[in-house]
């Protein structure tokens, strides 16, 4: 048994693990994911931190997670960063993707939510956990089910914008991405807000 699960399990509840992806990229939406894990399996001892991890592995992992737990996504928009500011448009998505696991009749006790901030509009029993992704299993995969949505929609737009290479910086302000920023423009999927000083000196 993982350390990380020994964690969940002595907090002696039934627990929904919540994590985000995508705060700081400058294009995209932030993606939150809520789970429960419903069944323990030997996969879950390579679980840690999304960003320990390759890409590869956590696509591996992403469609275990989605067998063995109950898992809700929700999502906040490009628009929504730029209306409410990135931080409570995080606890949008946080809430949606709660929301998610509800709307499937899924039961739990307390939200652990990675940070040191509790879930903004959120009035059920939650506690915030600092680097919960490497502390608690259900965050951890919390983390992974959000950062494998949030790559696969960014690998759409890639599609959409191939001149753009979200496939290489999934939107995040590179050297590459802000060079092409600076050839090209902003689409519509970029971030008003995050792009003021990178245009302005420019």
């Amino acid at each position: 048994m993982s350390k990380l699960y020994k964690f969940d399990i002595e907090k002696g509840k039934i627990i929904l693990g919540v994590d985000e992806a995508g705060r700081g990229p400058l294009a995209g939406p932030v993606v939150a994911a809520a789970v429960r894990i419903r069944e323990y399996h030997n996969f879950f001892e390579d679980i840690n931190d999304s960003k320990k991890l390759s890409e590869k592995k956590r696509e591996n992992l992403f469609e275990k997670i989605l067998t063995f737990c109950d898992v809700g996504i929700g999502i906040a928009t490009v628009e929504e960063i730029d209306e409410v500011n990135i931080l409570n448009a995080t606890f949008l998505a946080m809430n949606r993707a709660i929301e998610d696991i509800k709307s499937q009749n899924i039961d739990y006790d307390i939200v652990l939510v990675d940070g040191n901030k509790l879930i903004k509009n959120y009035n059920g029993n939650q506690e915030c956990i600092v680097k919960g992704d490497g502390k608690s299993l259900s965050i951890a995969t919390a983390s992974i089910i959000a950062k494998v949505t949030r790559d696969r929609i960014m690998l759409k737009f890639s599609e959409i914008y191939p001149e753009y290479h979200f496939e290489k910086h999934k939107g995040y302000g590179t050297k590459l991405h802000r060079e092409i920023l600076l050839e090209k423009g902003p689409l519509e999927i970029h971030r008003k807000t995050f792009l003021k000083k990178i245009l302005s000196n420019s």
